[in-house]
């Protein structure tokens, strides 16, 4: 496979400024823990949940595959805290930010069970995104993935889904400012954050598995206009992929 690197930058208007094979689709990792999140307060913005529910915490889900089942390997997370909880329940809102800060795996797929499929698809509708994203099942569905669904993102896509987010065309006021709140509590800084002003304000997304490392971030910069910056790489050794992110970064930013 021959190495791809999509890159976006824009402002909150979602017109790119700068913009390299934004159409080339990546298989999404964690980057799809995002538009989960929105389903989730877009459902509290529309009282038909509370982020203060008890949510019971388990390893097993029902595959996106009918009559399937998976079980989930605490191994493959970095979330202990969550995997503590199994077998007691957590706040459905504690488990959205676990989603996103310290990209818990386990959290993620309870919020996803949650909410369900056809809320994330309407997110990335209203967010108006290309058929070429998709969020088809949730995370470590083998039963899913061995059927052909995947999750998958372009960075066009992921611009649209952050701009329209950041400018508060996703969420009410409130829900916008605690789910952009949870990137900015972000542990992964390690990509995008390094390559911009270290005293912009960077709320960020990261995604990887093997082969593959992305990451997206809303920039408020001390000076200027808030930004979007989206780098997504597959087929780049890992520790090369965090570097080019930062320098991609770096690059983009200097543009402006």
């Amino acid at each position: 496979m021959e190495p791809l690197v999509s890159t976006w930058l824009s402002g909150l208007d979602g017109i790119p400024t700068q913009a390299q094979n934004v159409n080339q689709q990546h298989y999404a990792a964690s980057l799809m823990k995002v538009p989960v999140a929105i389903a989730a307060y877009r459902l509290r913005d529309r009282g038909l949940l509370s982020l203060d529910e008890p949510t019971p915490v388990h390893p097993d889900f029902d595959s996106a595959v009918e009559g399937e089942r998976f079980e989930m390997d605490q191994a493959e997370d970095q979330d202990p805290e969550t995997w503590a909880a199994v077998g007691s329940s957590l706040p459905l809102g504690d488990l959205v930010r676990r989603s996103l800060i310290v990209s818990g795996n386990l959290a993620a797929n309870l919020v996803l069970e949650r909410v369900g499929l056809d809320q994330v698809a309407d997110v990335l509708e209203e967010a108006e995104v290309t058929p070429m994203t998709t969020v088809s099942r949730g995370i470590e569905d083998a039963p899913a993935r061995e059927a052909g669904l995947q999750n998958l993102v372009t960075a066009n896509d992921m611009g649209k889904v952050l701009t329209k987010l950041a400018s508060g065309r996703l969420l009410s006021p409130e829900s916008t400012a605690e789910l952009t709140g949870a990137l900015v509590d972000q542990h992964y800084r390690d990509a995008i954050p390094l390559g911009v002003p270290e005293d912009a304000v960077v709320g960020n997304k990261t995604g990887w598995v093997d082969g593959v490392r992305h990451d997206m971030a809303i920039i408020h910069p001390s000076e200027g206009d808030p930004q979007v910056m989206v780098v997504l790489t597959t087929g780049l050794d890992d520790d090369e992929s965090e570097f080019r992110i930062s320098e991609v970064a770096r690059y983009l930013w200097s543009t402006l």
